[in-house]
Protein backbone atom coordinates (compact mmCIF):
# COMPACT_ATOMS: atom_id res chain seq x y z
CA UNK A 1 0.00 0.00 0.00
CA UNK A 2 2.94 2.34 0.73
CA UNK A 3 4.45 1.49 -2.50
CA UNK A 4 1.51 2.38 -4.05
CA UNK A 5 0.85 5.94 -2.61
CA UNK A 6 4.94 7.14 -2.96
CA UNK A 7 4.29 6.24 -6.30
CA UNK A 8 1.00 8.93 -7.05
CA UNK A 9 3.89 11.59 -5.67
CA UNK A 10 7.46 12.69 -7.32
CA UNK A 11 9.68 15.56 -7.04
CA UNK A 12 9.79 18.18 -10.16
CA UNK A 13 12.49 16.65 -12.12
CA UNK A 14 9.49 13.14 -11.71
CA UNK A 15 11.83 11.21 -9.30
CA UNK A 16 9.67 8.99 -6.69
CA UNK A 17 9.36 11.07 -3.35
CA UNK A 18 11.69 8.93 -0.81
CA UNK A 19 8.97 7.58 2.66
CA UNK A 20 10.12 10.67 4.62
CA UNK A 21 9.53 13.21 1.73
CA UNK A 22 6.24 11.90 1.55
CA UNK A 23 5.26 11.71 5.34
CA UNK A 24 6.25 15.49 4.76
CA UNK A 25 3.62 16.58 2.40
CA UNK A 26 1.28 14.32 3.89
CA UNK A 27 1.30 15.69 7.19
CA UNK A 28 1.79 19.48 5.34
CA UNK A 29 -1.48 18.53 3.52
CA UNK A 30 -3.22 17.54 6.51
CA UNK A 31 -2.57 20.53 8.56
CA UNK A 32 -3.64 22.91 5.31
CA UNK A 33 -6.91 21.06 5.14
CA UNK A 34 -7.32 21.14 8.81
CA UNK A 35 -6.68 24.83 8.84
CA UNK A 36 -9.25 25.51 6.20
CA UNK A 37 -11.66 23.98 7.99
CA UNK A 38 -11.46 25.55 10.64
CA UNK A 39 -11.33 29.05 9.13
CA UNK A 40 -14.44 28.33 7.36
CA UNK A 41 -16.08 27.37 10.88
CA UNK A 42 -14.83 30.66 12.19
CA UNK A 43 -16.39 32.23 9.14
CA UNK A 44 -19.84 30.97 9.90
CA UNK A 45 -20.22 31.78 13.32
CA UNK A 46 -18.73 35.48 12.67
CA UNK A 47 -21.98 35.35 10.14
CA UNK A 48 -24.51 34.11 12.24
CA UNK A 49 -22.89 36.39 15.41
CA UNK A 50 -23.17 39.49 12.91
CA UNK A 51 -26.68 38.84 11.71
CA UNK A 52 -27.88 38.57 15.65
CA UNK A 53 -26.46 41.46 16.44
CA UNK A 54 -28.09 43.68 13.65
CA UNK A 55 -31.69 41.70 14.11
CA UNK A 56 -31.29 42.90 18.09
CA UNK A 57 -29.64 45.96 17.54
CA UNK A 58 -31.83 47.47 14.65
CA UNK A 59 -32.92 51.16 15.42
CA UNK A 60 -36.60 50.77 14.70
CA UNK A 61 -35.91 47.65 17.27
CA UNK A 62 -34.73 50.33 19.72
CA UNK A 63 -38.47 52.43 19.26
CA UNK A 64 -40.16 49.44 19.74
CA UNK A 65 -38.70 48.89 23.28
CA UNK A 66 -38.74 52.32 24.13
CA UNK A 67 -42.52 52.36 23.53
CA UNK A 68 -43.65 49.24 24.54
CA UNK A 69 -45.26 50.26 27.66
CA UNK A 70 -46.95 53.08 26.03
CA UNK A 71 -47.86 50.53 23.31
CA UNK A 72 -49.37 47.85 25.68
CA UNK A 73 -51.51 50.76 27.54
CA UNK A 74 -52.84 51.85 24.36
CA UNK A 75 -54.00 48.26 23.10
CA UNK A 76 -56.00 48.14 26.70
CA UNK A 77 -57.38 50.96 26.23
CA UNK A 78 -58.61 49.85 22.90
CA UNK A 79 -60.19 46.84 23.80
CA UNK A 80 -62.11 48.50 26.50
CA UNK A 81 -63.48 50.63 24.13
CA UNK A 82 -64.29 47.39 21.58
CA UNK A 83 -66.12 45.65 24.78
CA UNK A 84 -68.78 48.63 25.21
CA UNK A 85 -69.20 49.25 21.49
CA UNK A 86 -70.26 45.30 20.87
CA UNK A 87 -73.85 44.72 19.95
CA UNK A 88 -75.39 41.54 21.32
CA UNK A 89 -77.36 40.25 18.40
CA UNK A 90 -80.84 38.93 19.70
CA UNK A 91 -81.85 35.45 19.24
CA UNK A 92 -83.90 35.56 16.17
CA UNK A 93 -86.22 32.84 16.93
CA UNK A 94 -87.62 35.32 20.08
CA UNK A 95 -89.56 37.40 17.65
CA UNK A 96 -92.91 38.79 18.63
CA UNK A 97 -95.83 37.34 15.89
CA UNK A 98 -97.78 40.21 14.21
CA UNK A 99 -100.82 38.58 16.37
CA UNK A 100 -99.58 39.01 19.75
CA UNK A 101 -99.84 43.14 18.76
CA UNK A 102 -103.37 43.41 19.93
CA UNK A 103 -103.05 41.29 22.80
CA UNK A 104 -103.13 42.44 26.86
CA UNK A 105 -100.12 42.41 28.52
CA UNK A 106 -99.28 40.07 31.00
CA UNK A 107 -100.41 36.68 32.11
CA UNK A 108 -102.65 37.32 34.22
CA UNK A 109 -106.64 37.13 33.40
CA UNK A 110 -109.49 38.56 35.13
CA UNK A 111 -112.77 36.41 36.71
CA UNK A 112 -115.44 38.68 37.71
CA UNK A 113 -119.13 38.88 37.53
CA UNK A 114 -119.49 39.50 33.72
CA UNK A 115 -117.55 35.91 33.05
CA UNK A 116 -120.21 33.43 32.37
CA UNK A 117 -120.47 29.97 33.42
CA UNK A 118 -120.19 26.93 30.59
CA UNK A 119 -123.42 25.26 31.05
CA UNK A 120 -124.43 24.20 27.49
CA UNK A 121 -125.04 20.50 27.36
CA UNK A 122 -123.63 20.68 23.93
CA UNK A 123 -120.20 20.92 25.68
CA UNK A 124 -119.41 17.80 27.59
CA UNK A 125 -115.87 18.26 28.54
CA UNK A 126 -115.58 18.21 32.41
CA UNK A 127 -113.64 21.73 32.39
CA UNK A 128 -113.41 24.39 29.82
CA UNK A 129 -112.11 28.45 29.48
CA UNK A 130 -112.53 30.91 27.52
CA UNK A 131 -110.39 34.01 26.93
CA UNK A 132 -110.41 37.34 25.27
CA UNK A 133 -107.12 37.71 24.50
CA UNK A 134 -107.40 41.72 23.84
CA UNK A 135 -108.53 42.53 27.17
CA UNK A 136 -107.07 39.56 29.32
CA UNK A 137 -110.48 39.21 30.57
CA UNK A 138 -112.58 35.56 31.07
CA UNK A 139 -115.17 35.46 28.97
CA UNK A 140 -116.85 32.00 29.96
CA UNK A 141 -115.30 29.04 32.02
CA UNK A 142 -116.23 25.93 33.89
CA UNK A 143 -113.79 24.47 36.71
CA UNK A 144 -111.16 27.05 34.57
CA UNK A 145 -108.93 26.87 37.85
CA UNK A 146 -109.28 23.37 38.67
CA UNK A 147 -105.73 21.84 38.38
CA UNK A 148 -105.54 19.06 35.81
CA UNK A 149 -102.55 16.71 34.13
CA UNK A 150 -102.16 18.74 30.89
CA UNK A 151 -101.16 15.97 28.88
CA UNK A 152 -99.67 16.71 25.38
CA UNK A 153 -100.68 20.41 25.72
CA UNK A 154 -97.50 20.00 27.88
CA UNK A 155 -95.75 20.22 24.25
CA UNK A 156 -96.87 23.94 23.87
CA UNK A 157 -94.28 24.93 26.72
CA UNK A 158 -91.69 22.15 25.14
CA UNK A 159 -91.95 24.01 21.87
CA UNK A 160 -91.80 27.74 23.71
CA UNK A 161 -88.87 26.72 25.73
CA UNK A 162 -87.15 24.60 22.78
CA UNK A 163 -87.53 28.15 20.64
CA UNK A 164 -85.82 30.31 23.28
CA UNK A 165 -83.13 28.23 23.50
CA UNK A 166 -82.03 27.45 19.53
CA UNK A 167 -79.96 28.94 17.71
CA UNK A 168 -80.01 27.42 13.89
CA UNK A 169 -83.04 25.80 12.97
CA UNK A 170 -81.00 23.29 10.60
CA UNK A 171 -78.98 21.83 12.96
CA UNK A 172 -79.66 18.08 13.39
CA UNK A 173 -80.22 15.87 15.89
CA UNK A 174 -80.00 12.01 15.50
CA UNK A 175 -82.56 9.75 17.43
CA UNK A 176 -81.18 7.52 20.06
CA UNK A 177 -82.14 4.22 21.22
CA UNK A 178 -82.76 5.27 24.77
CA UNK A 179 -85.84 7.90 23.32
CA UNK A 180 -86.70 5.13 21.36
CA UNK A 181 -87.21 2.92 24.32
CA UNK A 182 -88.68 5.62 26.79
CA UNK A 183 -91.87 6.39 24.62
CA UNK A 184 -92.24 2.76 23.81
CA UNK A 185 -92.65 1.91 27.20
CA UNK A 186 -94.47 4.74 28.21
CA UNK A 187 -97.04 4.21 24.79
CA UNK A 188 -96.57 7.63 23.48
CA UNK A 189 -97.73 9.33 20.73
CA UNK A 190 -94.46 9.80 18.02
CA UNK A 191 -93.35 10.94 14.40
CA UNK A 192 -92.41 7.48 13.85
CA UNK A 193 -88.98 8.27 14.11
CA UNK A 194 -85.90 5.05 14.12
CA UNK A 195 -83.13 4.32 16.15
CA UNK A 196 -80.20 6.72 13.70
CA UNK A 197 -82.64 8.86 12.17
CA UNK A 198 -80.84 12.16 11.45
CA UNK A 199 -83.39 14.98 11.67
CA UNK A 200 -83.12 19.18 11.68
CA UNK A 201 -84.30 21.50 14.91
CA UNK A 202 -86.91 22.39 12.77
CA UNK A 203 -88.39 19.03 11.78
CA UNK A 204 -88.50 18.38 15.64
CA UNK A 205 -90.06 21.52 16.90
CA UNK A 206 -92.78 20.65 13.78
CA UNK A 207 -93.18 16.55 14.61
CA UNK A 208 -93.07 17.58 18.25
CA UNK A 209 -97.00 19.60 17.43
CA UNK A 210 -98.74 18.27 14.80
CA UNK A 211 -98.56 14.97 15.38
CA UNK A 212 -97.95 15.24 18.95
CA UNK A 213 -94.87 13.40 18.51
CA UNK A 214 -93.14 12.43 21.91
CA UNK A 215 -90.06 11.27 19.71
CA UNK A 216 -89.31 14.57 18.10
CA UNK A 217 -90.16 16.13 22.15
CA UNK A 218 -87.29 13.62 23.65
CA UNK A 219 -84.83 14.67 20.79
CA UNK A 220 -85.64 18.80 21.22
CA UNK A 221 -85.13 18.01 24.90
CA UNK A 222 -81.72 16.68 24.61
CA UNK A 223 -80.53 18.89 22.27
CA UNK A 224 -80.73 22.02 24.00
CA UNK A 225 -80.24 20.60 27.38
CA UNK A 226 -78.63 17.07 27.45
CA UNK A 227 -81.42 15.51 29.32
CA UNK A 228 -85.04 15.59 29.63
CA UNK A 229 -84.69 16.49 33.70
CA UNK A 230 -82.14 19.45 32.95
CA UNK A 231 -84.74 20.59 29.91
CA UNK A 232 -87.78 20.35 32.72
CA UNK A 233 -85.87 22.61 35.00
CA UNK A 234 -85.98 25.49 31.85
CA UNK A 235 -89.94 24.51 31.38
CA UNK A 236 -90.44 25.23 34.73
CA UNK A 237 -88.86 28.63 35.24
CA UNK A 238 -90.35 29.50 32.43
CA UNK A 239 -93.42 28.82 34.30
CA UNK A 240 -92.44 31.03 37.23
CA UNK A 241 -91.38 33.80 34.59
CA UNK A 242 -95.48 33.53 33.43
CA UNK A 243 -96.18 33.95 36.71
CA UNK A 244 -97.96 30.68 37.03
CA UNK A 245 -95.97 28.24 39.05
CA UNK A 246 -97.94 28.83 42.14
CA UNK A 247 -100.63 26.59 40.41
CA UNK A 248 -98.80 25.08 37.59
CA UNK A 249 -95.27 22.54 37.44
CA UNK A 250 -94.23 19.67 34.78
CA UNK A 251 -92.07 17.00 35.49
CA UNK A 252 -91.83 15.97 31.83
CA UNK A 253 -91.74 17.41 28.43
CA UNK A 254 -94.38 15.19 26.89
CA UNK A 255 -97.12 15.10 28.93
CA UNK A 256 -97.32 11.78 30.69
CA UNK A 257 -99.47 11.12 33.83
CA UNK A 258 -97.65 12.25 37.25
CA UNK A 259 -99.53 13.75 39.93
CA UNK A 260 -96.84 16.14 40.38
CA UNK A 261 -97.38 17.01 37.00
CA UNK A 262 -100.37 19.79 36.18
CA UNK A 263 -101.79 22.98 35.98
CA UNK A 264 -105.30 24.63 35.62
CA UNK A 265 -107.13 25.59 32.19
CA UNK A 266 -106.14 29.33 32.77
CA UNK A 267 -102.86 28.87 33.33
CA UNK A 268 -102.51 26.50 30.29
CA UNK A 269 -104.36 29.24 28.47
CA UNK A 270 -101.49 31.86 29.31
CA UNK A 271 -98.94 29.16 28.21
CA UNK A 272 -100.39 29.36 24.56
CA UNK A 273 -100.68 32.85 24.94
CA UNK A 274 -97.13 32.95 25.55
CA UNK A 275 -96.39 30.31 22.43
CA UNK A 276 -98.81 32.32 20.13
CA UNK A 277 -96.53 35.52 20.84
CA UNK A 278 -93.62 34.15 19.47
CA UNK A 279 -93.55 34.25 15.75
CA UNK A 280 -91.57 30.58 15.46
CA UNK A 281 -93.97 29.04 17.63
CA UNK A 282 -96.89 30.94 16.45
CA UNK A 283 -95.87 29.34 12.65
CA UNK A 284 -95.37 26.05 14.36
CA UNK A 285 -98.74 26.11 16.11
CA UNK A 286 -100.64 27.40 13.11
CA UNK A 287 -99.28 24.40 10.26
CA UNK A 288 -101.70 22.29 9.17
CA UNK A 289 -99.28 20.10 7.31
CA UNK A 290 -95.67 19.69 7.10
CA UNK A 291 -93.07 17.12 5.84
CA UNK A 292 -90.10 16.18 7.64
CA UNK A 293 -86.63 15.40 6.46
CA UNK A 294 -86.00 12.24 4.90
CA UNK A 295 -86.24 8.72 7.29
CA UNK A 296 -84.80 5.23 7.26
CA UNK A 297 -88.11 4.24 6.31
CA UNK A 298 -89.48 7.54 4.23
CA UNK A 299 -86.50 8.81 2.02
CA UNK A 300 -89.36 11.40 0.67
CA UNK A 301 -89.90 12.63 4.15
CA UNK A 302 -92.71 11.76 6.69
CA UNK A 303 -96.10 14.14 6.27
CA UNK A 304 -97.42 15.46 9.47
CA UNK A 305 -100.49 16.66 9.99
CA UNK A 306 -102.62 18.75 12.94
CA UNK A 307 -105.79 17.06 12.82
CA UNK A 308 -107.33 20.03 15.39
CA UNK A 309 -107.15 22.20 12.73
CA UNK A 310 -108.10 20.82 9.82
CA UNK A 311 -111.01 18.55 11.25
CA UNK A 312 -112.70 22.42 12.68
CA UNK A 313 -111.41 24.15 10.13
CA UNK A 314 -115.02 23.87 8.44
CA UNK A 315 -116.89 24.35 10.90
CA UNK A 316 -118.74 27.10 12.27
CA UNK A 317 -116.96 28.91 15.03
CA UNK A 318 -117.24 32.95 14.23
CA UNK A 319 -113.85 32.86 13.22
CA UNK A 320 -110.65 30.95 11.95
CA UNK A 321 -109.26 28.55 14.44
CA UNK A 322 -105.85 29.03 13.55
CA UNK A 323 -103.32 27.45 16.11
CA UNK A 324 -104.34 24.34 18.68
CA UNK A 325 -102.73 21.33 20.46
CA UNK A 326 -104.15 18.69 21.73
CA UNK A 327 -103.32 16.20 24.90
CA UNK A 328 -104.84 12.45 25.49
CA UNK A 329 -104.54 10.70 28.90
CA UNK A 330 -106.80 8.65 31.06
CA UNK A 331 -106.57 10.84 34.48
CA UNK A 332 -107.66 13.71 32.32
CA UNK A 333 -109.61 12.24 29.33
CA UNK A 334 -109.22 14.30 26.03
CA UNK A 335 -108.04 17.80 25.97
CA UNK A 336 -107.63 20.26 23.70
CA UNK A 337 -106.36 24.26 23.33
CA UNK A 338 -107.17 26.59 20.69
CA UNK A 339 -106.21 29.99 19.82
CA UNK A 340 -108.90 31.51 16.98
CA UNK A 341 -109.21 35.06 15.24
CA UNK A 342 -112.91 35.88 15.49
CA UNK A 343 -114.68 37.00 12.67
CA UNK A 344 -114.77 40.86 14.08
CA UNK A 345 -111.05 40.55 14.33
CA UNK A 346 -110.71 39.89 18.53
CA UNK A 347 -108.60 37.04 19.36
CA UNK A 348 -109.39 33.95 21.89
CA UNK A 349 -108.01 30.91 23.55
CA UNK A 350 -110.12 28.10 24.13
CA UNK A 351 -109.10 25.35 26.45
CA UNK A 352 -110.67 22.26 27.48
CA UNK A 353 -110.28 18.79 29.28
CA UNK A 354 -112.18 15.45 30.23
CA UNK A 355 -113.99 15.17 26.96
CA UNK A 356 -114.59 11.54 26.03
CA UNK A 357 -112.79 11.41 22.69
CA UNK A 358 -110.73 13.39 20.39
CA UNK A 359 -114.07 14.96 18.09
CA UNK A 360 -115.78 15.47 21.24
CA UNK A 361 -112.72 17.60 22.16
CA UNK A 362 -113.48 19.47 19.28
CA UNK A 363 -117.20 19.95 18.87
CA UNK A 364 -116.86 21.09 22.67
CA UNK A 365 -114.74 24.07 21.33
CA UNK A 366 -116.84 24.65 18.45
CA UNK A 367 -120.06 25.28 20.64
CA UNK A 368 -117.78 27.59 23.24
CA UNK A 369 -116.64 29.83 19.98
CA UNK A 370 -119.93 29.66 18.52
CA UNK A 371 -121.36 30.34 21.72
CA UNK A 372 -119.17 33.32 23.09
CA UNK A 373 -117.63 34.81 20.36
CA UNK A 374 -119.35 37.38 17.54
Amino acid sequence: MSNYRKANYRTRDGQRLTAQQYKNRRKFEIILHLSLLVACFVAVICLIGTLIHKAIYRPDTQEVVETATDSATAELTIVDTIVEDVVVEDNPYLKSSEDSASFFSGYEVIIDDNTKLITSDNVQSSYGVLIDLDSGKVIAQKDGNVRINPASMTKILTLLVAAEHIENLDDTFTMTQEIGNYIFSKDCSAVGLKVGDVQTIRDLMYGTILPSGADAAMCLAEYVSGSQEEFVKLMNEKLDELGISSTAHFTNCIGIYDKDHYCTLLDMAMILKAAEENELCHEILNARTYTTSPTSEHPEGITISNWFLRRIEDKDTHGDVVGAKTGFVNESGCCGASYQISNDGSHYICVTADAWSSWRCIYDHVDIYETYTS
